[in-house]
């Protein structure tokens, strides 16, 4: 497995960006919630979260069967890296804008984790895309 991403360090970098948003896929599906109440949001966004989690899901799911199933191994997977890298990088982007903006999404629970967690995505995903550039554009 660990030649499959040209040694160890994307290999930790892959997993513990797909672990993270699997974290957030668990807490917006099988804690919704604990989630909602935790940042304030009311019992109304649940279906909302679950809706979220639910593309977070299928974004683990097809990141496993990279990492443990695909004959191929990375080879070709261009189109999927890309995507979850403009997902985190909007999600990012609106974070802060929603953080700026104040007037919708925020309240007194509202901390700065909606705006550390989708930039730390956006850095490891940015570094998949660029680090393993050679296999999966390949």
């Amino acid at each position: 497995m660990i030649d499959k991403f040209g040694g160890i360090t994307f290999l930790v970098v892959f997993i513990i960006h797909f672990a993270g948003l699997g974290f957030y896929a668990f807490r917006c599906l099988a804690g919704t919630k604990a989630f909602v109440d935790q940042y304030g949001m009311g019992d109304g966004a649940a279906i909302m979260t679950r809706f979220f989690g639910s593309f977070i899901v299928g974004t683990v799911l097809m990141a496993l069967y990279i990492m443990l199933v695909r004959p191929e191994g990375l080879t070709g997977t261009w189109a999927f890296f890309n995507l979850v890298f403009l997902q985190n990088v909007f999600a990012f982007i609106f974070a802060i804008w929603s953080h700026k903006k104040g007037n919708l999404g925020t309240n007194e629970k509202t901390s700065i984790e909606g705006i550390i967690a989708p930039g730390v995505l956006t850095l490891l995903s940015a570094l998949l895309c660029y680090g393993l550039a050679d296999m999966i554009y390949y």
